[in-house]
Order: C-alpha cells, then structure tokens, then sequence
C-alpha cells in the first residue's frame, strides 16, 4: 500500500505563466500572461491584479473555444526537443569553438555549460 498522495492536477487557468509587477508609468500593479501576451490587468493590489488577469483568460479561453479557435497551451505543459538553433556571427562561431576547444570539449558542451551558468 502506498501512503504517496495522488498529485493534484491545477485548475488549467492556473498553468499559464503569470507575472505581477510594478508598473511606475501607471502607479499600479500590471499582471501579465505569456502565453496571451496581449492580455494584462492594472490594479493597486498585486494579488488583485493576478486575479483579474486571470480571470480575463478564463474569459479569453471561453471566447476562443466557443469560436473554435485554437486556445494557446500552457507552456508548463508543452515538449521540448532539446534542440536550439541559434545564428550567430560568424567571428563568434569561431571565438567559441576555439574556447571548447582550449577546454577540451565539443562546442555543443562548452555553450550548454555558457547558457546553464
């Protein structure tokens, strides 16, 4: 017998990427959501400004399934490959292949260890 709880799902509203913070223009607080990056709440209370945007895209949701429009998914939620392409100038190219090869490692170690430090 297993004395583990059963994790508990949240709400899909509470999976989005919510932000609150101070907006100095405004002389509130600004919650924002990434996935709907069009979409933000003032209030003079933080929490308050959580709830209202959040409450804007339990709206928004609504609105976009009963239109049959896609509904973004959270990003909590979403797979990763692992694999990032990136462009870079060509002098940089270089400058970072001769530091991995200075460490004594492949390219694609030496930025994974760049981007986690």
């Amino acid at each position: 017998m297993s004395t583990r709880k059963a994790e508990a799902v949240p709400s899909p509203i509470a999976q989005y990427r919510y932000s609150v913070q101070w907006s100095p223009e405004d002389q509130e607080f600004v919650a924002t959501v990434l996935e709907f990056p069009s979409l933000s709440w003032l209030d003079e209370d933080q929490f308050e400004a959580l709830r209202g945007v959040e409450r804007l895209v339990s709206d928004v949701i609504d609105e976009l399934t009963d239109s049959g429009e896609p509904v973004p998914q959270p990003i909590s939620t979403q797979t990763f490959s692992g694999r990032l392409n990136l462009r870079v100038p060509p002098e940089l190219h270089r400058k970072l292949a001769i530091e991995a090869a200075n460490h004594g490692v492949p390219l694609n170690k030496y930025a994974t260890e760049l981007l986690t430090a």
